[in-house]
């Protein structure tokens, strides 16, 4: 592009603690370039802000509070959505479109999981088919580590897992230190973890414990046990340990739980009915433990994905520069690719910042390889913990603090003027 152009950024689904030093990175890289990058924007709350033309002024912010997206968690600086443009949704495309057009954008920045990837690739795709000159590019994001390939070779690993993996590394060693006291009416723990399909999160409490000295049981959704092998686990560790600790991911089966879905058919496991925990501490209390006390269980929300005393500095890192370098993809290659981590070989933990096609990762879904799950199918190798331990940092993140209390960015609700007659998205008609 010769002319200078405006820019939208962002941001969809789940955040992470790390999100916003993405969208730092992306606004850093921008001023940057100031011949190429016109007025910044973002989405408010993602692709619905797009929709309903209500674009914030990014350029129009103080520098400080731009800087403070750094440590500051979740997404409430620019806000995100969990709505979906669906291919039916004909109405919706058109209006992103017309709303760029209306506002002269020219690079569209994106920040999500594998559902917005394909968000920004059907995006980019009906641009081009509608004579918009429009870079798209993607920042991966999700705390479940679910973006890219099996093999590792597209995406090593996504911005927010390394404070995921962080969060349940330092949870874990807490809530042993809880048991072991309180195993004489306690003995067992049963914490629910997020992680819906696939088993990143839950495998990231061995991190706690790479020596297995605790009596720590993992439930995966890719364990394929039932509460009757659980229950068996469970008193076989009693009668062993006299406690036990299990980690059980919100996607493990135990039947219905009454569940509730958002837009992209997730289930919302804090919004149904039950929860996976409330029903393994029913069951092994009702079929009885072979130890004196009960089971307790806990179930940890949303402060997985937005607390950022628990934030790895890698993941910081990292974040920023995915951040970063999808600017400089959209400068140099143009449209249609996300901004990706790779690990390079070796025993040193390095890595580069590359590029992969939209299309390749949208609506991608990784496995966890299942050659990282323990025989026994309640346990992680050691090849898992060698991958996950540098994600997780060495060091405590900074975070500023104004009379104790954190100091997050706030950033000036300043909007662009809206140009278009107002507009409903069409699943709200639903």
């Amino acid at each position: 592009m010769s002319a200078q152009k405006n820019v939208v950024i962002a941001q969809s689904g789940g955040p992470s603690p790390v999100i916003n030093n993405t969208l730092r990175g992306i606004i850093d890289a921008c001023k940057s370039f100031p011949d190429t990058f016109g007025k910044l924007y973002a989405g408010w709350h993602g692709v619905e802000g797009i929709l309903k033309e209500e674009l914030l002024d990014l350029s129009a912010q103080n520098d400080e509070e731009i800087g403070l997206l750094r440590t500051t968690p979740a997404a409430g600086a620019i806000g995100t959505c969990r709505y979906k443009l669906k291919s039916g949704q004909k109405e919706d495309f058109d209006r992103v479109i017309e709303v760029f057009k209306a506002h002269n954008i020219g690079y569209f920045f994106y920040i999500g999981g594998n559902d917005s990837m394909d968000t920004a690739y059907k995006i980019a795709r009906l641009a081009h088919e509608q004579g918009l000159d429009l870079v798209a590019t993607g920042c991966a994001k999700t705390i479940d580590n679910d973006v890219g390939d099996s093999e590792f070779k597209l995406v090593d690993h996504t911005p927010g897992y390394g404070s995921v993996a962080r969060y349940w590394s330092h949870l874990v060693q807490n809530a042993n230190q809880e048991n072991m006291g309180s195993s004489p009416s306690d003995p067992v723990l049963v914490i629910q973890v997020m992680g819906r399909k696939i088993g990143f999160i839950p495998a990231a409490a061995r991190l706690a414990d790479p020596q297995r000295e605790m009596p720590l049981q993992i439930y995966m959704p890719e364990s394929n046990l039932g509460l009757e092998e659980l229950t068996d686990n469970v008193n076989d560790e009693l009668v062993k340990s006299d406690r036990c600790l299990v980690i059980v991911s919100e996607g493990f089966d135990v039947g219905s739980l009454g569940e509730r879905k958002d837009d992209f058919g997730h289930t919302e496991f804090g919004a149904s009915e039950m929860t996976v925990q409330q029903v393994i501490v029913n069951h092994l209390n009702t079929s009885g433990l072979r130890a004196r006390g009960a089971a307790r269980g806990q179930v940890a929300g949303t402060d997985q994905r937005d607390t950022m005393i628990y934030a790895s500095t890698v993941d910081l890192d990292e974040s920023y520069k995915v951040g970063q370098n999808a600017v400089a993809i959209a400068v140099e290659h143009g449209s249609g690719y996300m901004s990706t981590i790779l690990r390079r070989p070796g025993l040193g933990y390095t890595v580069d910042f590359d590029k992969v096609d939209l299309e390749k990762v949208a609506n991608s879904e990784r496995e966890f390889p299942r050659n990282w799950i323990n025989p026994n199918r309640i346990d992680v190798t050691d090849d898992f913990v060698n991958y996950a331990r540098p994600l997780i940092g060495d060091d405590w993140v900074s975070v500023p603090l104004v009379q104790g209390i954190q100091r997050f960015s706030r950033l000036e609700k300043i909007f662009a003027d809206k140009k278009l007659p107002d507009y409903v998205p069409q699943a709200y008609e639903k």
